[in-house]
């Protein structure tokens, strides 16, 4: 018996194998475009025939012998008949080509419209504010004006105030409204620190949250960590004359397009309008100098981060005269300074190269002796103030930052700051290997949208034991 060799068959141009498969191959199309034109008695007619000549591949395969013209006679002709039908029904293949092009197009308008949604519900649900960290606010607010062993604890501390302008400490700044993300900062720091007592914590809050925090880090302790907390609205200088953004919020258009309920009919995506980018806790990085007149050089970090190495080899980090030592952001081009300016601006094109890498802000050194010397505050404020109707850029302080910080950022070794865990798929040798992990995006590892395979990095320095958090339902 002659043996079937179906790679033989298939690329023999004589044979009814080949034919055979091939009618099969474009009838499927044609079933599709059937089914789409609602033609269902054609689209049956087609399956039938094609189940028909599948019947006949499949006999000879399993006999292992090849199809003779005679036995397929029949099937090939009333195949090719359908077919021909499709033809006179247009079913050709520009025609298909066509229908599928829209089908594909109806479906990305259909999948462009859900993640708007989930766009706009994702950004609803990273605004919100938790019940358990409302309800840790109103505790922590309650002890803190009803128990005065409190108030004493923070005043006794007061002889570690020197440290607060000791140039030879480990100074770190975090400007947060969340008491237990700038919590998880300040532990995972001290837990990983080689030298925890030589470390100061200068933490800034708003005066709705000033109670509170002071509340919160008299009477938790950090591996004799010092913490200085702090309002801005303390900061006489900081005022709508000096401050630009605190200007523009006096302006009504810019009131009208942050907080208005108008959404200029879809046109601009609802995270471009999110008022927290005018926040001053946002924007008091440009200012730090100031916030901290004596000192001479501070890690900022985001209160979105988690440390999980010693970061004292921050502080030996020669920026080769920079002001910003950052970890850079452009393997990827949508990193690259084109991604967040306007370059169809002749301010923005003549001033930058849209090919400059972008790096990231959360973790970032910063030399207050270069930032004043070459008063880099100044030229935040000048691209501040010609920012007023956003023409150069949209959203948020990375954009005006790397204006301000253009030719002054020093690379830092990128194991020192990984991005990318308030997303998914972020290298897990990257998050072995980080000093300082960053939970930047919507899904934060404190809400339940939170990414669930990161949030145990987060919440290792949660103590959910503690008193105030079982009461408020932390878990």
């Amino acid at each position: 018996m002659e043996g079937l060799n179906i790679t033989d068959e298939m690329l023999s141009p004589n044979s009814v194998t080949r034919q055979l498969s091939d009618q099969i191959s474009l009838a499927k199309a044609f079933v599709v475009i059937a089914k789409e034109s609602n033609n269902l008695q054609f689209a049956w007619e087609l399956s039938a025939q094609i189940r028909n000549s599948q019947a006949l591949l499949s006999n000879a395969a399993t006999r292992r012998t090849p199809l003779t013209v005679g036995e397929s006679e029949t099937a090939v002709r009333d195949m090719a008949l359908l077919l021909y039908q499709a033809q006179q029904l247009h079913y050709d293949s520009a025609t298909m080509i066509m229908r599928l092009k829209a089908k594909i197009q109806a479906l990305e308008e259909q999948m462009g419209s859900v993640s708007e949604k989930s766009s706009k519900y994702g950004q609803i649900a990273a605004e919100e504010v938790p019940k358990s960290l409302y309800c840790l606010g109103v505790r922590l607010t309650t002890e803190w004006f009803g128990n005065p062993n409190l108030q004493r604890k923070l005043r006794e501390r007061k002889q570690v105030e020197a440290k607060l302008k000791d140039n030879s400490m480990y100074h770190f700044c975090v400007f947060s409204d969340n008491i237990l993300a700038s919590s998880v900062v300040v532990n995972s720091t001290a837990l990983n620190s080689k030298d925890p007592e030589n470390v100061v914590f200068h933490l800034v809050t708003d005066e709705i949250n000033y109670a509170p925090m002071k509340a919160w880090f008299a009477m938790n302790s950090f591996r004799g960590v010092t913490v200085e907390v702090q309002k801005f609205e303390d900061f006489k200088w900081l005022n709508a004359s000096y401050v630009p953004v605190l200007k523009q919020l006096q302006d009504s258009e810019t009131q009208s397009y942050y907080f208005s309920g108008h959404n200029d009919d879809g046109r601009t995506p609802i995270k471009f309008r999110n008022p927290k980018y005018l926040s001053m806790l946002n924007h008091l990085r440009f200012y730090i100098p100031e916030v901290f007149p004596a000192l001479k050089k501070v890690v900022f970090l985001d209160d979105d981060v988690v440390v999980q190495k010693d970061l004292s080899g921050l502080f030996s980090t020669d920026l080769n005269g920079n002001v910003n030592g950052a970890v850079e952001t452009c393997m990827e081009t949508f990193h690259r300074y084109h991604k967040y300016l306007n370059y169809s601006h002749p301010l923005i094109r003549a001033h930058f190269d849209p090919d400059a890498c972008g790096w990231a802000f959360g973790m970032n050194v910063f030399d207050l002796v270069e930032w004043r010397k070459r008063n880099v505050t100044g030229i935040y404020h000048y691209w501040q103030e010609r920012n007023v109707d956003r023409t150069l850029w949209k959203l948020g302080t990375l954009p005006p930052g790397l204006l301000t910080f253009y030719g002054l950022t020093e690379a830092l070794d990128p194991s020192w700051h990984v991005l990318g865990l308030g997303y998914t798929n972020v290298d897990p040798q990257l998050i072995e290997k980080g000093a300082v992990l960053h939970f930047n995006g919507n899904s934060k590892p404190w809400l339940k949208i939170g990414i669930e395979k990161y949030k145990p990095l987060w919440e290792k320095y949660v103590d959910y034991s503690h008193p105030l958090l079982q009461q408020c339902n932390f878990h």
